[in-house]
């Protein structure tokens, strides 16, 4: 995997919270909380190179020089489990599209089948962001690029907040140029396709169920 397309946060609050996060013992409110937190910093990290146009703003004091953040931008929650980092997202962005894409693992495949595609007719977006926390085999995170460029969207980003290097490598195999946005790379993908270490099934963990 190229190094400028992976990009592991370093910040210790993202550590802190990612510790929380993977503790067995947080309950289903508190991982939820956690879930916006954490994406809500990592906002921070996967805009950092928004494009900005010049603008002017007037101050009590007089004018001052400013920029405005300038790209249509598109959210893309893969459900259920990227639910849990939408609302993070939103508090920061708040005028961005929220498009809705739904896949599941195949318990003996491991491969991702679609149930759910709310996308509209017509994509008019600079950049689409997909959240899906966990990043194991990269099955599903292929799958919703492959949807998404199909639909017109040149620029993808993908943000989750653990990655296993299976899922690292097989997303860069299929979709190289685009770049990925953790919290932590994780040591290997267990013999039924949970990342190890982990923090379990975070669609169950976050909904209590």
């Amino acid at each position: 995997m190229s190094e400028s397309n992976l990009h592991v946060s370093r910040h210790p609050l993202v550590k802190h919270k990612l510790a929380l996060l993977r503790d067995k013992n947080t309950d289903y409110r508190s991982f939820r909380g956690l879930m916006r937190e954490l994406a809500m910093l990592l906002c921070y990290e996967f805009t950092e190179d928004l494009k900005l146009t010049p603008r002017q703003v007037e101050t009590p004091m007089g004018i001052a020089d400013g920029v405005k953040a300038d790209e249509r931008i598109g959210i893309v929650p893969v459900l259920r489990a990227g639910l849990g980092m939408l609302e993070g997202i939103l508090e920061l962005l708040p005028s961005v599209q929220v498009w809705h894409i739904g896949l599941y693992r195949d318990e003996h495949t491991l491969r991702p089948v679609q149930y759910y595609n709310r996308l509209p007719h017509r994509a008019e977006l600079d950049v689409a962001i997909i959240l899906d926390p966990m990043l194991a085999t990269g099955g599903s995170a292929v799958a919703t690029i492959d949807i998404l460029k199909n639909a017109g969207i040149a620029r993808v980003k993908y943000v989750g907040l653990i990655a296993a290097p299976e899922g690292v490598a097989h997303l860069h195999e299929s979709h190289p140029d685009v770049p990925i946005y953790i919290a932590n790379l994780d040591d290997r993908l267990n013999e039924v396709g949970f990342i190890v270490p982990g923090l379990g099934d975070a669609g169950d963990r976050q909904f209590g169920t």
